[in-house]
């Protein structure tokens, strides 16, 4: 893949994680105004379920397309997932690897929650972290603006 077919591949994902970030900041303010309870309305429920669902959305974004990309664009050699979150770390992005790992251990207990008073941690935990997940998508896009030259495509 060509430099340029990088730069615009870059473009892409960051336009998904945008548009991720947009539908994460809708759900969690939603949820953050229904709260922790043991028991949730059907609407509560789904509302919880959704924002899951864009939380998980958001954090494969960022780790398996944007960081993913970023190293393409910067010309480092496409490696395991621990490589790219290495170098995440080394751009500064995430202060430290347990940082993302604490993100995508999240996003994986999402998909295997099915137990009421696990959801209910789950979900308290999601609430938790939503906003270091929207922290790391600015200063992806902070670093992108200062690193990347987008206008070369």
């Amino acid at each position: 893949m060509t430099d340029s077919n990088n730069i615009q591949l870059l473009k892409e994902n960051l336009e998904a994680m945008d548009s991720a970030i947009y539908w994460l900041e809708r759900s969690i303010g939603i949820c953050n105004q229904i709260g922790i309870k043991m028991d949730y309305a059907e609407e509560e429920y789904d509302a919880f379920e959704t924002l899951s669902s864009r939380y998980a959305r958001a954090i494969d974004l960022i780790v398996r397309k944007v960081l993913r990309t970023i190293d393409l664009v910067e010309f480092e050699q496409p490696g395991t997932l621990i490589d790219t979150v290495n170098r995440a770390e080394r751009r500064g992005l995430i202060d430290n690897v347990n940082e993302l790992r604490t993100m995508t251990d999240l996003r994986n207990e999402i998909a295997h929650d099915y137990i009421k008073a696990e959801l209910v941690e789950t979900f308290e935990n999601i609430l938790n972290q939503t906003p270091q997940v929207i922290a790391l998508a600015k200063r992806i896009k902070d670093y992108v603006k200062q690193n990347v030259h987008l206008s070369d495509s």
